[in-house]
């Protein structure tokens, strides 16, 4: 057993390494909410060069502007889809795509820089270092799949891969629930854990959650949500025709606009219905506790979203409605997260001979 002396010691400095985790969330949330943006205002291909380090520092003087516009306009995107476009109109664009690089250079300084003081301290638990490892490892590999989603941009397509696109908000997802579960499991837990078959359910809902933000992304990769502007009938049916005019069949499901939306239609009607299986579930396993009111409060995020996103469809997707569509899917995947891992309960106490140092 832990001394009450080392117990007080670490549930300090889960204290302090928790509320660094929250500041590496709120980054990545920022992330997230450029990276919309850049998305909407298709402000993605506008520094077309991968310069890790000397990218921090925007253009200085009209020289610099002058350049880095004549390489913009070399790409299929200025040649047929904003020809004619003026240098100012090229900095507003320009704006958000650096805004969104240097967030994610920020990031990696906020995560790298305590872990290697948190660690040289010894205010790491051991079985925290290789998940915070993992973590930073992730972060390194979204860097790269980040240029390699704009350089799908940058010789043949007007906008960059939607498969691309996709893999590139998912992964920053999966970053966003590491650091949310470590977060939590570092956090007091008023309430007991739940049995394995509540925890176990909970993670799906991550999982359902994470999906349908991959079918999302895949919409917004294709400008799908530009079409088919009704709901609940869409093209004037429940099921639209000309689900599978593309060949072989199973490319609809990526490639075709109006598939693509049906499913992610689909995919929010599913979501919906397991989350509310999810909250009787956990009633009837575990009444009165907080996790069945965070079950309950769970389904009434997930309504809130859906509104959401069907007033941005029939509204044509404006771009505000639009970012608050996007920002409330990850407020939903965080708060799924936190539920998941609130039901597994903090991270139990070292024994004294497996102890930090």
């Amino acid at each position: 057993m832990v001394s009450v002396i080392e117990r007080d010691r670490i549930l300090r400095d889960r204290k302090v390494v928790r509320t660094w985790l929250y500041v590496v969330l709120g980054f990545l949330f920022l992330i997230f909410v450029v990276g919309g943006g850049t998305r909407l205002t298709d402000s993605g291909l506008s520094i077309t060069e991968w310069k890790p380090i000397h990218g921090v520092i925007p253009p200085i003087g009209e020289a610099e502007w002058e350049e880095e516009f004549a390489k913009y306009r070399e790409i299929p995107q200025y040649q047929e889809l904003n020809r004619g476009m003026s240098l100012g109109e090229f900095k507003t664009i320009f704006w958000w795509e650096w805004a969104h690089r240097l967030l994610a250079r920020s990031v990696g300084l906020v995560l790298a820089v305590p872990l290697v003081f948190f660690w040289a301290t010894g205010r790491l638990e051991r079985s925290l270092k290789p998940r915070l490892i993992g973590l930073l490892l992730l972060g390194g590999l979204q860097g790269a799949v980040g240029w390699w989603m704009v350089a799908s941009g940058l010789s043949e397509l007007t906008s960059v891969s939607q498969y691309r696109l996709a893999t590139h908000l998912t992964l920053a997802c999966i970053i966003f629930v590491v650091t949310m579960s470590l977060a939590r499991s570092l956090a007091p837990h008023s309430q007991a854990a739940a049995g394995r078959d509540v925890q176990r359910f909970a993670g799906w809902m991550v999982v359902a959650v994470l999906a349908q933000i991959y079918l999302g992304a895949l919409v917004a990769g294709l400008d799908a949500g530009l079409t088919y502007n009704t709901w609940p009938l869409m093209d004037g049916s429940i099921i639209p025709g000309d689900l599978f005019t593309i060949q072989p069949g199973v490319l609809n499901f990526f490639e075709n606009p109006k598939t693509v939306q049906f499913v992610h239609r689909l995919g929010a009607y599913g979501l919906l219905l397991l989350a509310v299986i999810h909250a009787f579930y956990v009633f009837h396993r575990a009444p009165h506790t907080t996790h069945y009111r965070r079950a309950v409060l769970l389904v009434a995020l997930l309504l809130v979203q859906a509104a959401i996103g069907v007033t941005a469809l029939v509204l044509v997707v404006p771009f505000s409605w639009a970012m608050l569509h996007h920002i409330g899917a990850i407020v939903v995947l965080g708060f799924t997260a936190a539920h998941w891992r609130g039901a597994k309960g903090a991270l139990p106490m070292p024994n004294e001979n497996t102890a930090r140092r």
